[in-house]
């Protein structure tokens, strides 16, 4: 059996909670109940899976300080973006309930006999392993859906929020829902080879890093089971020269270090174009100096802790690794300790601007997972455009430009599953989310995502 799980406040190093890790005996029954379940759940009408999403959102409403405390105590982000999170998802849910029920119905297709139809059907139980940086809003965007499809979910999240995990399916618990539709696996990631390949999982969906979705991948595929990935990004923040700075600048902040910078769609790399360059990092410096980082229970913290001592390594070695290779640091680059003092300082980084980038450092061709901006400048829209593409990545971009010209060669011709124009990258659920290249396979939300874990049934009568 895996080691215990420990929940641990990344603002201030203590232990919040620990968890014993499910046994062999508790897998298989959640496995067993899982399948009784999604033998019933596949049969209920769309207005009961409706209801019961809408019931679910209502509860979420009615208590976002107590669901938002419980994120920012386990994973660190600032009160008020927990709380927007909570609402999010509270939101998702009533769009995924309101509007599944059209994206289901059979398509009737023309064909030389007396019917021809797609239908949509559910698989069984949908296996999702999620990451801790959205730890609401990244599980109701897979199980929303699953559930309006007719699946039942099975859900693995980051062992450092697992009270996440168990908020979320007390919730769905409370809100009435059949104990097998929704259900929480409290175990470590050594046990996934073995949930992934039994035969009562018919399919994965993952968030997390590319070697985590390439391994879940093969196991996957080895059994014969689909996989949605949403893996890692390096999402290019392009600004050409008819940009609006005003509104480019303080989304360029927002885009890089909310949620402490640790989302796979941040801006990661500001490509400037050197008309505009010098201002827009004048600017773009001086914004991020006066980011306040702290308490993420402090109000007026802007940026909290990073999820762990892990983090805050990973991220200083990178930046180090620039600096001793020649780039300039503009401001950050350094840890910060916490509000509990220097004996316990917690996992705080200060947010960093970097220019000076060669293809020799780290930063150039890694994700940079955490609150550090990376600015390059080129010489017109071409050379912003090849920079943009040269990555292993392809999650989001955002491009800001007032010429329609350059509007259109960019959203055809980036090398990405989101573009954005004038705005900041963000999930919705009325647009599909996903990348290509090493950010993924596959897409979440909109009717693209609703679709992923169906049975597309080819319906012919003569």
């Amino acid at each position: 059996m895996s080691a215990t799980i420990s929940s641990v406040n990344p603002a201030t190093d203590e232990v919040v909670e620990t968890f014993t890790p499910d046994d062999d005996a508790a897998i298989e029954a959640k496995l067993a109940l899982a399948a009784t379940e999604f033998a019933h759940w596949r049969t209920t009408s769309f207005e009961e899976r409706s209801r019961l999403l809408i019931t679910v959102a209502e509860l979420i409403e009615s208590e976002i300080p107590n669901i938002a405390t419980v994120v920012t105590t386990e994973m660190g982000k600032p009160f008020a973006q927990a709380k927007a999170e909570a609402a999010k998802c509270a939101m998702g849910l009533r769009w995924f309930a309101e509007h599944s029920e059209a994206m289901l119905q059979d398509q009737e297709i023309a064909v030389d006999a007396s019917r021809g139809a797609v239908s949509y059907q559910p698989l069984g139980a949908v296996l999702a392993i999620m990451p801790w940086n959205y730890p609401l809003w990244q599980v109701i965007r897979f199980i929303a859906p699953a559930v309006m499809v007719g699946n039942v979910g099975l859900l693995k999240h980051a062992a450092s929020v697992t009270r996440c995990a168990l908020v979320l399916e007390d919730l769905f618990r409370r809100s009435g829902a059949p104990a097998g539709l929704f259900q929480t696996l409290v175990v470590g990631r050594d046990r996934l080879p073995g949930i992934i390949a039994d035969p009562r999982v018919a399919a994965v969906t993952l968030t997390g890093s590319v070697g985590a979705g390439w391994s879940v991948a093969a196991q996957a595929g080895a059994v014969g089971k689909k996989v949605v990935l949403e893996l890692g990004g390096s999402d290019p923040f392009i600004v050409l020269p008819s940009a609006d700075l005003d509104q480019a600048v303080p989304t360029g902040i927002q885009g890089r270090f909310q949620n402490g910078g640790q989302s796979c769609i941040a801006a990661k790399r500001f490509i400037l174009h050197q008309d505009i360059a010098e201002e827009f990092l004048t600017r773009f410096v001086a914004a991020t100096e006066a980011l306040s980082v702290g308490d993420p229970f402090d109000p007026a913290n802007e940026m909290g802790p990073l999820i762990n001592r892990d983090s805050v390594e990973e991220i200083e070695a990178q930046v180090e690794d620039a600096r001793a290779k020649g780039a300039t640091i503009h401001c950050g680059g350094t840890r910060l300790v916490g509000p509990k003092g220097p004996d316990a300082p917690g996992a705080f980084y200060a947010p960093t601007v970097i220019s000076g980038i060669t293809p020799d450092m780290r930063v150039a061709t890694e994700e940079v997972f955490g609150p550090v901006a990376l600015v390059f400048t080129v010489a017109d829209a071409g050379e912003a455009l090849a920079l943009a593409n040269d990555s292993e990545f392809g999650l989001g971009s955002s491009v800001w430009t007032n010429d329609a010209e350059e509007q259109r060669r960019f959203i055809a011709d980036l090398a990405a599953g989101m573009v954005f124009v004038n705005g900041m990258v963000v999930s919705m659920p009325q647009l599909p989310f996903g990348g290509i290249k090493s950010s993924g396979i596959g897409r979440e939300l909109a009717s693209y995502g609703v679709h992923e874990f169906c049975n597309v049934k080819t319906v012919w009568v003569a």
